[in-house]
């Protein structure tokens, strides 16, 4: 009874595409966590998502292989790929792992910017340049990547005109939270945020 369900046109051309596209899904959304954890060096977590990953992979893989003449698993595979990359997306932009540092530059006065980032508990450092066009204020900062949309905010209220960088951070020295601001130990474990 098995055999002949495994082998029914339902499951063929209904449920297999559909296990290999959800199968894809999955295989496709670890494969974008872990290029994000490499590139955060982490050493533990990235092999245990590359096993599964390789592991849903060669089980799509093996089933298409086994169905040469369905179309519908190819254009299921090639769907859920699509699908895996914006899923994956979406959990890492969720997640929002890591740390980021954010350059500030305006031509205006930035002490009310300083003095507004400083109350919320942002560490910074602030420095004068020579801009293009004069003087300017260069503020440099390091957050959470959760709280950067805050960090924007302030600046937006301050001076909707200055421009400003973010750049991710592979990593920080979270010993010394003089300089950072969101930088509590809670959240996920420290073998995930970094590992040594």
């Amino acid at each position: 009874m098995e055999v002949a369900f495994l082998d029914s046109n339902w499951f063929v051309y209904g449920l297999l595409p559909l296990l290999i596209f959800f199968s894809r899904i999955v295989d496709v959304t670890l494969d974008t966590l872990r290029i994000v954890f490499i590139s955060r060096g982490n050493k533990i977590i990235t092999p245990i998502l590359g096993f599964f990953e390789i592991l849903i992979w060669l089980i799509a893989i093996t089933r298409i292989m086994q169905n040469l003449d369905n179309v519908a698993t190819y254009i299921a595979y090639a769907a859920g790929f699509a699908v895996g990359n914006y899923v994956g997306l979406r959990v890492e932009e969720k997640l929002a792992m890591g740390m980021q540092i954010i350059r500030i530059v305006t031509s205006r006065n930035a002490s009310e910017l300083i003095k507004s980032l400083r109350e919320k508990g942002f560490g910074l450092t602030a420095i004068d340049a020579e801009g293009k066009n004069g003087p300017v204020h260069v503020i440099f900062l390091i957050a959470k990547r959760q709280v950067a949309k805050t960090v924007l905010s302030i600046v937006n209220k301050h001076n909707p005109k200055a421009f400003y960088s973010i750049e991710d951070v592979r990593s920080v020295n979270l010993d010394n939270t003089a300089y950072m601001s969101g930088t509590t130990r809670r959240g996920f474990p420290r073998w995930i945020r970094k590992a040594r």
